[in-house]
């Protein structure tokens, strides 16, 4: 009678012990496997503003003058647009980030920080009033920050992002270059393209400009 008994509280302990790991490994796989949405996969404190309102390339000289009232306004931002924007994607953007300096040699971005900006109104605005047209801009509405994509270059410049829904965005990086560049001083130099993307494709699409 005792050898029974102590037969089946050794095989209740046993079941629990593996009733117990079985329970983590299934949550631990249940949050490996979860896909993360659009908004989930940047984290907002690894954003940095002058990403997009400081960092100056060379043609934003057009207006030096300091105090958002001397910026140019951007335009309302438009909430439903954003709404619209598909949460989940199951598409690759990898390339490298760099500039030629004034001899022609590569300097790549190494260990910075990389954007994906999905096109809309608000974010053609910056691309073609701020990029192309040179005019500084007032501060980017904090609600932007849900819907960009963060990731970051290695020390060679190469960069990855995975999960990319289907659409059109901004590809959005900066290269530290100083003499090489011709300033007298190291300097952000900001980068944008567009890119676009469909399905489960893998696109290259290096970010990189002549200085």
């Amino acid at each position: 009678m005792y050898r029974i008994l102590v037969s089946s509280l050794m095989s209740l302990v046993i079941m629990l012990m593996f009733s117990a790991c079985a329970s983590r490994k299934l949550s631990v796989n249940n949050l490996q496997n979860r896909q993360l949405s659009w908004g989930e996969m940047t984290n907002v404190n690894d954003v940095n503003m002058s990403d997009f309102d400081e960092n100056l390339t060379e043609s934003e000289m057009m207006m030096t003058e300091e105090g958002e009232e001397n910026k140019l306004e951007r335009i309302p931002f438009p909430a439903s647009e954003y709404y619209k924007l598909a949460r989940f994607g199951k598409g690759t953007i990898r390339g490298k980030i760099y500039i030629r300096d004034i001899n022609g040699n590569m300097v790549v971005g190494a260990n910075t920080r990389l954007y994906l900006n999905p096109y809309t109104s608000y974010s053609k605005q910056w691309y073609e009033e701020s990029y192309l047209g040179g005019y500084r801009m007032q501060k980017a509405d904090n609600r932007l920050f849900n819907y960009l994509k963060f990731t970051a270059a290695n020390s060679s410049g190469d960069f990855s992002f995975y999960g990319v829904p289907s659409g059109r965005y901004y590809l959005i990086g900066t290269v530290k270059c100083g003499e090489a560049c011709g300033f007298a001083q190291v300097k952000n130099i900001r980068i944008a393209t567009a890119v676009s993307i469909h399905g489960n494709q893998i696109i290259r699409k290096d970010l990189t400009r002549s200085k």
